[in-house]
């Protein structure tokens, strides 16, 4: 996958064609990186597992394998200067979709074992335990909303022109959007949603090893109870945001122009994180005072 990034990054200069109003080779771009480090992490936790190492070694494998097939097809379909999700305008491209398609489907199946073995694992303290768990769960759900794109539009039920699906939610895809990213500054994105949940595997458990890390300084944090209070707060508040940026985007609301809908959510969902995060360190404090007078 960084190969690919590489190779891509160096092309995308080279070859100035749009598809959707990106340069055709952002998507592979991005797609590598993000599998990159989605790969790295698989293989990172499955090397963690001491029980149903055989089983959690094949899951791993197919989540190699399906991810090698997708991008072969995105891949492909820039090179072909043409769209690869959701195009079904003829017979080879429908084919290609019907491909990406089953790899998903596969990869979403293959990384649900590998989540489940999560459980049947000693993961470390208990901090660490919830962090890995919670955010493969995450991660599973934020795989599962991709399929919220694979829909037909109702201006497509209408109207058919070989595309089956989009990213964007109340305008045609490839209208104005983020650099690189292409998320759509003018209507609800799908990939918002998607991307968030999907890298929870990594972001909750890099909330923890933040944790760790400050816990040389911050002495209430080295207690593992509080660690693991402030984990479940952080799994919580992700989980809810991941909610949060699904709404908008359902709603047809782009990611840069949030209504007062969302941003009221968005200030109750900050300020109840707040308050979680701080009472779990209050009561660790008084309970770690308490432990030191006795």
């Amino acid at each position: 996958m960084l190969l690919f990034s590489v190779f891509a990054l160096v092309v995308r200069f080279i070859d100035p064609v749009e598809v959707t109003g990106l340069n055709q080779w952002d998507k592979p771009l991005k797609f590598s990186l993000s599998m990159a480090i989605y790969a790295v992490t698989w293989s990172w936790l499955i090397g963690q597992l001491e029980r149903f190492r055989r089983v959690a070694w094949v899951a791993g494998t197919v989540i190699v394998v399906t991810l090698i097939a997708e991008m072969v097809v995105l891949i492909g379909a820039a090179a072909l200067g043409t769209t690869s999700h959701f195009n079904v305008s003829t017979p080879a491209h429908a084919a290609a979709w019907g491909v990406m398609g089953a790899a998903i489907s596969v990869l979403w199946i293959a990384t649900f074992v590998a989540a489940l073995l999560l459980f049947f694992n000693h993961l470390g303290d208990p901090a660490r335990a919830v962090a890995i768990r919670s955010g493969a769960v995450l991660s599973l759900v934020g795989l599962g909303l991709g399929y919220l794109m694979t829909g037909p539009t109702s201006a497509q039920l209408a109207d058919p022109q070989g595309i089956v699906g989009a990213h964007t939610v109340g305008l045609a895809d490839g209208g104005p959007g983020l650099p690189i990213l292409g998320w759509s500054t003018s209507g609800g994105d799908l990939r918002i949603p998607h991307f968030v949940g999907m890298h929870a595997l990594q972001a909750i458990p890099l909330a923890l090893i933040a944790m760790e890390l400050l816990s040389r300084r911050v002495l209430v944090l080295r207690d593992v109870t509080v660690r693991t209070g402030l984990v479940w707060v952080a799994a919580a508040s992700y989980a809810g945001f991941m909610a949060l940026v699904t709404w908008q985007a359902l709603r047809g609301e782009s990611i840069v122009s949030p209504g007062v809908e969302t941003l009221t959510a968005s200030i109750a969902l900050t300020i109840a994180a707040l308050l979680a995060g701080v009472a779990v360190v209050v009561v660790g404090r008084a309970r770690i005072v308490a432990q030191v007078r006795r």
